[in-house]
C-alpha cells in the first residue's frame, strides 16, 4: 500500500495532459452557449414581473451579444472558420421547457439553467484560455472569463 501511495504522484506526472479542444470546437461551443443565453433570455422577457430576472435577462443579451462579436472578430482575425451557431440537443430541450413553464416557475426554471449553463461556459472559457491553440481566440476567451464569473455572482446572489 505505501508504494503505491509512492507511485501515485509519478503515475500522474506520466498521464499527459487533456488534449486541447481546436479552435473550431471552441467556437462551436461558446457560440452555442450563447445563442443558448439570449434565446433563453428572451423568452424569460416575454413573461417575467421580476425586476432582478429582467435585469439579468437584459444583461445576457448584451454580454452575450458582445462575446459571439469578440469571438467571431479574434476567428476572423486569425483566418478560422467560425461555424454558425447552433442550440445543442440539450439546449434545445431547455427552451422548450422554458417555453412550457408559466410564471414564477419560468423564472426559476430560467434561473437555475442560468447556473448550470454559466458553470459549463466558465470551464469552456478558462480551458481554452488556458490550454487552446489558437492566440486570438486564447486571449478573447481570457477576456470573456471574468464577464462569466460576473454573472455566477449575481446568479448566486440572486436566488
Amino acid at each position: 500500500m505505501s508504494r503505491m501511495l509512492f507511485l501515485m504522484p509519478l503515475m500522474a506526472l506520466a498521464t499527459p495532459a487533456a488534449a486541447a479542444e481546436s479552435p473550431a470546437a471552441y467556437l462551436g461551443k461558446a457560440g452555442a452557449g450563447d445563442l443558448f443565453e439570449q434565446t433563453s433570455s428572451k423568452i424569460v422577457l416575454e413573461t417575467t414581473s421580476d425586476a432582478r430576472v429582467k435585469s439579468f435577462a437584459t444583461m445576457m443579451i448584451g454580454d452575450h451579444g458582445k462575446s459571439t462579436a469578440m469571438l467571431k472578430s479574434a476567428a476572423a482575425a486569425s483566418d478560422v472558420k467560425a461555424p454558425p451557431p447552433g442550440l445543442t440537443p440539450d439546449q434545445q430541450a431547455k427552451v422548450a421547457a422554458l417555453k412550457q413553464a408559466r410564471g414564477v416557475a419560468r423564472d426559476t426554471l430560467y434561473w437555475q439553467q442560468q447556473k448550470a449553463a454559466h458553470a459549463q461556459a466558465l470551464q469552456l472559457h478558462q480551458d481554452y484560455a488556458a490550454n487552446g491553440s489558437n492566440r486570438s481566440l486564447k486571449d478573447a476567451a481570457a477576456k470573456i472569463v471574468p464577464v462569466v464569473k460576473h454573472h455566477i455572482d449575481l446568479l448566486n446572489a440572486g436566488r
